[in-house]
């Protein structure tokens, strides 16, 4: 990375125009003036408005001298989603993963397992935070940037997704908003209501939504057991069903005071509570094997409920002329609970196996931090800052079992109802420097340290982890000469992705039915953070108020790379040691490597109107993307980073009608399958390999928008018109010569269902 700074600032500092083309370039921008003997008559000067408010998305986009893209409430409300999720996977190089219609990891430019950083007012949200419980009734803008920044984290390989939750700097209006959605004739209703008010020298907001959500799963999965000569050793047939109702419950709301100096204070809170009731039945039907199943018949009942509460609040305090010192403060506090009651009936029969799994975690946190923002010298604005973190999290986890009525139940890991304790300290220093050249060229360079500590006491001792990360970060754009709709920015960045802490520390997770391709799963506490080099191209054409066309490329080098390794422990493991052998597999987060990911990315994005005269009031939407990745150390040809797939495309229109109150709009997205080696063992005495595929998505959303009156509309919309089944195939093939060659796949099928929503919305 030092090599690369000094050549990446020659690239950038040393490439001027010209004197002449510059002096051209400033006359073109500069106000014409007349001479004094000229005796053209005076033009009226036209009258200039100056708004404290935010810029609109598009031109705070094109201003950035680190690329980030601003997502506001017009793309929120498209749609008239009722999960933030669905928001996101229209956006570009963002995917969900995860089947349509149930969420999952959000991902950009398809890297999973945290490479994609989601930050919540610009901080880390609450543990156990899940975007897809967040109502986008409650954010006010998304932005998403594809490259790290001092001032936030550089826990960002693939990018950062900034959640910003309302702040109500330009509502004037009460607005209420009733909805509910059906799927499969279940009904989920909703209401969110946005109040803002002033008294005084106090401005506030209340943004609220509750709501409660119903459905209904289904799953058929095979399991197989295959030799290398042909014959079959195990083959199961098991299909589940699930039904569940959860009740949610968000609060967002806002205050703001402005002193008589000038200084002004910030406080929002946000809650996020909600429980859910849940009824599983499951049936497994073995054909073939000599081991009898776990279970013929499984009946289940769960209950679960939560509670994050976060708080944000910010100081800004004018230190005389332009400087000023922005202090922020938060905390957040958490818990989660959960039992689960689960009956296991044999084919003979016998009273049935009674298994009680319960789950109580507790999380705290405390933050501080600032930033100091000065002039500095001609074009340069200069900040630094720092920011503190501390966590605090206490869990129990308890798993007993009870064969027979008769006997005691007995705990099925040895850790089984002891309390697991965890804290994390975080420490970050940085300082930026935003640097405009001459008019057409403007640099960020920054740089910010981070230092991590986990610690975590257990009943087998003392877990400590400690890490840091020094990430310079080199962003710059160039506005071309003479076209002043194209500019092309250059980013060269390192960014770093820490294991998580339940990676490191986590009290075992037991498989439900354990296996090679269903294995428990643990930590490692010797994992090391995951450090990329990166290197971002984009070149981009703005058209009219809201419209571009960009293209981007990207490239990640990335050391240290984290991967889940198979094994089989054996005894003195205390579940192995009363097991079948074919029922000790266990999954552990190891460093494994380097490898490397680049792709490219296109985005159009317009309204014919301004394009043509009398064209139609059509809004169009697209964008492409397309992935390449290598993991050294794993064989190809599919040796992918983990979950990422070849492409991923959306395309959307919106039609407005002249004759009627009506808008008409859909979007598509599409990704194809994926296929990707997990891991990989060889050694002299085995080799062992796991290929992990899933289908592809197509997901149809189409809406229509009936504005009854200025203040009131109506919104029908159907989500996953296409209803595609997902399905997925886990394969492991383990070799142990002289022994046949075993290969144990798994292949699972989850139908998808449409959704049909309508939504009135109103202002008062």
């Amino acid at each position: 990375m030092s090599k690369l700074i000094p050549y990446a600032c020659l690239a950038l500092f040393g490439a001027h125009l010209p004197a002449s083309a510059q002096d051209a370039a400033a006359a073109d921008q500069a106000p014409a003036v007349a001479p004094a003997q000229s005796a053209a008559p005076a033009r009226a000067i036209p009258q200039v408005t100056i708004s404290g408010g935010r810029a609109d998305d598009m031109t705070e986009r094109r201003n950035s001298t680190a690329g980030k893209q601003v997502y506001g409430r017009e793309e929120l409300d498209r749609n008239g989603d009722t999960s933030l999720g669905d928001v996101l996977k229209r956006l570009p190089g963002v995917t969900i993963g995860g089947r349509a219609g149930r969420g999952g990891d959000v991902r950009m430019r398809g890297l999973g397992s945290g490479y994609t950083q989601v930050l919540l007012n610009g901080e880390r949200p609450p543990a156990g935070f899940s975007m897809e419980s967040l109502s986008p009734d409650q954010v006010e803008r998304v932005e998403v940037m594809r490259g790290p920044i001092a001032e936030h984290s550089t826990r960002a390989i693939a990018g950062t997704i900034n959640i910003v939750l309302r702040d109500g700097y330009q509502q004037r209006d009460i607005q209420l908003k009733v909805s509910d959605s059906i799927e499969q004739g279940r009904h989920s209703p909703n209401v969110s209501v946005t109040m803002p008010g002033k008294i005084g020298a106090l401005t506030y907001s209340f943004s609220g939504s509750i709501g409660e959500h119903r459905q209904h799963d289904q799953t058929q999965t095979v399991n197989q057991d295959l030799r290398d000569d042909g014959v079959v050793t195990k083959q199961q047939l098991i299909q589940n069903s699930s039904a569940g109702t959860s009740q949610n419950l968000h609060l967002t709301p806002r205050l703001s005071y402005k002193f008589d100096n000038g200084d002004t204070l910030n406080f929002q809170p946000f809650v996020m509570a909600s429980r859910g009731d849940n009824t599983s039945h499951s049936v497994l039907e073995q054909s073939i094997g000599d081991i009898a199943p776990e279970y013929h018949v499984e009946d289940g009942a769960t209950h679960s409920s939560s509670t994050f509460v976060r708080g944000f609040g910010n100081w800004i305090h004018r230190l005389g002329g332009p400087a000023k010192l922005d202090v922020k403060f938060g905390f957040g506090m958490g818990r989660r609970d959960s039992d689960a009651l689960r009956y296991q009936y044999d084919t003979a029969g016998n009273p049935p196996n009674r298994i009680t799994d319960t789950d109580a975690t507790r999380d705290r946190s405390a933050n501080t931090g600032g930033k100091y923002t000065s002039p500095l010298g001609q074009g340069h604005m200069l900040a630094a800052g720092w920011d503190l973190e501390g966590t605090h999290r206490v869990q129990t986890r308890t798993s007993l079992e009870q064969p027979k009525a008769d006997q005691p139940a007995h705990p099925r890991f040895p850790e089984s109802g002891d309390d697991l304790s965890a804290d994390t300290r975080r420490v970050a220093v940085f300082a930026q420097d935003e640097w405009d050249i001459t008019p057409q060229w403007a640099a960020y360079v920054g740089a910010r340290w981070e230092g991590i500590r986990t610690t975590s006491d257990r009943p087998t001792g003392t877990i400590s982890n400690t890490s840091s990360v020094f990430s310079p970060l080199l962003h710059g754009v160039w506005r071309i000469p003479g076209f002043t709709k194209d500019q092309v920015r250059m980013s060269l960045t390192k960014s770093y992705k820490s294991p998580n802490v339940q990676d490191l520390i986590a009290v075992p997770a037991l498989s439900r039915l354990n296996s090679a391709t269903s294995p428990d799963r643990t930590g490692n506490p010797n994992l090391k953070p995951e450090l990329a080099t990166g290197l971002d191209l984009a070149y981009e054409h703005y058209l009219g108020r809201s419209g571009i066309l960009s293209a981007s490329a990207f490239v990640r080098d990335i050391d240290n790379l984290i991967r889940r390794q198979l094994s089989q422990p054996g005894p003195p493991d205390a579940r192995c040691a009363a097991a079948p052998e074919s029922r000790c597999w266990v999954s552990t987060p190891t460093n494994i490597g380097h490898a490397r990911t680049s792709g490219i990315e296109l985005e159009a994005k317009f309204q014919l109107v301004e394009l043509f005269e009398d064209a139609p009031a059509i809004d169009f939407r697209s964008n492409y993307s397309h992935f390449w990745s290598r993991v050294d150390g794993i064989s190809g040809p599919d040796n992918r980073l983990d979950q990422q797939p070849k492409q991923t495309a959306n395309i959307g229109l919106d039609y407005r009608m002249k004759a009627l109150p009506l808008t008409l709009g859909g979007s598509f997205n599409w990704t194809p399958p994926i296929r990707v080696m997990t891991s990989e063992s060889v050694t002299a005495q085995t080799v062992q390999r796991q290929v992990v595929e899933t289908s592809r998505k197509r997901v149809l959303d189409m809406y229509a928008l009936w504005k009854m009156t200025p203040q009131t509309q109506l919104r029908i919309s159907a989500s996953n018109l296409l209803a595609d089944d997902a399905s997925g195939d886990n394969l492991v093939y383990t070799s142990k010569p002289p022994e046949l060659g075993l290969a144990q796949m798994s292949s699972s099928l989850n139908p998808t269902y449409t959704v049909w929503s309508v939504r009135l919305e109103t202002k008062f």
